[in-house]
């Protein structure tokens, strides 16, 4: 999990993209496939789903089978899929698909489908489902999950990932699982790279505002020249910002909502506001991040080279209930010494050992072996090199070892 927040990116020295034939901006479409994964007694589930549909403010009924909810979203699977995919492949528009796997494996003919258009489809999780309250290890389980029947499903695995509805833990598994780019994230206009504990991945993110989705919000898009009026004012300020520094627009649809033909017309409207314009990139994600990583790749972090946040989101948890000793070792200053895994845990132990002796009982105490009372010096020493031990078993596994 993330315990820190990136307030700064790019800041005012913002890349420039340098997108293939000079380019000013890079328009990438997103086609959500979800129908058949949400949720439904027949699924499995417990509810049924109460998501992004044409009923504003629906609510899941516990146990009990929605049949309106259910029409609406096999809508997009039976039509509007069809309506959107006759529109992109009549103007040969590269698409990306974020697929639920298990939508994907109840209807193989848009599957093939999306293969005959050359349409590259990223995972979209297992199932449509909210994943915030899920403990880590079963959405871990299950984003495996969704890899093998993607794989099946489709031929090949996912190289780009979207849960949507995800959880703290969703960006770091998807790092830990080392996909292309991951797009559980709306902070930026550009792709960027991200730290984690389990390394480094690119961020191509995504958009919630020029999306579809806002069909089917309170405060959203009431007819299709709302969605057109957006679309296109969006691409007009980027594309105006991209004459000194070009940036990236995703555009985000779903078969259920944009495949309604009282809307499909904004789409197309959109696309020739932007075929009408030079220089413009119409790219699947996959493109853009193969560029990204080619053109920008990964900065080489060390412990002496990362900033706060970046210190704490790697090596944060190396004392799971005091990460401001984390805080503390980057603030003394860190050395190439440093950057090996003995040396950052000598830096550890003298911070642990310079802490007040009270801190170094709760920080003991907090220990599950020692969730009992520690009462001698002898006890308090002995959990101390415990503590020291865990350490340095943590950071063994994440930097390189003198020799």
């Amino acid at each position: 999990m993330h315990t820190t927040r990136d307030m700064i990116g790019y800041g005012r020295t913002v890349p420039h993209a340098d997108w293939p034939g000079g380019a000013r901006v890079a328009v990438q479409i997103v086609l959500n496939y979800e129908e058949g994964a949400e949720n439904c007694l027949l699924h499995g589930d417990a509810a049924s789903e109460a998501f992004l549909s044409e009923i504003v403010g629906a609510q899941p009924w516990p146990g009990m089978r929605h049949m309106n909810m259910e029409s609406l979203y096999e809508y997009g699977s039976r039509a509007g899929f069809w309506r959107l995919w006759r529109l992109f492949t009549e103007r040969r528009v590269p698409v990306t698909v974020f697929g639920v796997a298990s939508a994907l494996a109840r209807n193989p003919e848009v599957v093939a489908a999306m293969h005959e258009a050359e349409w590259e489809i990223a995972s979209h999780g297992l199932k449509w489902i909210d994943h915030r309250d899920m403990a880590r290890d079963l959405e871990a389980a299950q984003m495996d999950a969704a890899i093998r029947l993607h794989t099946e499903v489709t031929g090949s695995a996912p190289l780009g990932w979207y849960t949507g509805r995800s959880s703290v833990n969703t960006l770091e598994l998807g790092l830990e699982r080392g996909f292309a780019y991951l797009s559980d994230a709306y902070a930026d206009d550009l792709p960027y790279w991200l730290h984690g504990r389990a390394g480094t991945g690119l961020v191509v993110p995504y958009t919630l505002d020029a999306n579809d989705m806002r069909f089917a919000t309170a405060q959203g898009f009431n007819t299709g020249e709302h969605f057109f009026a957006y679309l296109r004012d969006t691409f007009d300020a980027l594309y105006a910002e991209g004459a000194d520094a070009p940036k990236m627009m995703s555009v985000g649809l779903h078969c259920r909502l944009a495949g309604r033909p009282g809307r499909i017309g904004a789409v197309a409207r959109f696309l020739d506001h932007v075929t009408a314009h030079e220089a413009v990139w119409v790219a699947r994600r996959i493109d853009i991040a193969r560029h990204w990583t080619a053109r920008h790749p990964a900065p080489t972090l060390t412990p002496s080279t990362m900033n706060a946040s970046q210190f704490l989101t790697r090596f944060g948890d190396v004392f799971d209930d005091m990460p401001e000793i984390a805080l503390q070792i980057w603030q003394a200053g860190l050395t190439q010494r440093e950057d090996t895994a003995e040396g950052l845990h000598t830096a550890v132990v003298r911070a642990l050992h310079a802490l007040p002796d009270e801190s170094k009982r709760a920080l003991v105490l907090a220990q599950p072996e020692w969730a009992g009372s520690v009462n001698s010096l002898a006890s308090l020493t002995e959990g101390l090199t415990q503590i020291e031990r865990i350490a340095w078993l943590r950071l063994k596994d994440r930097l390189p070892s003198e020799g």
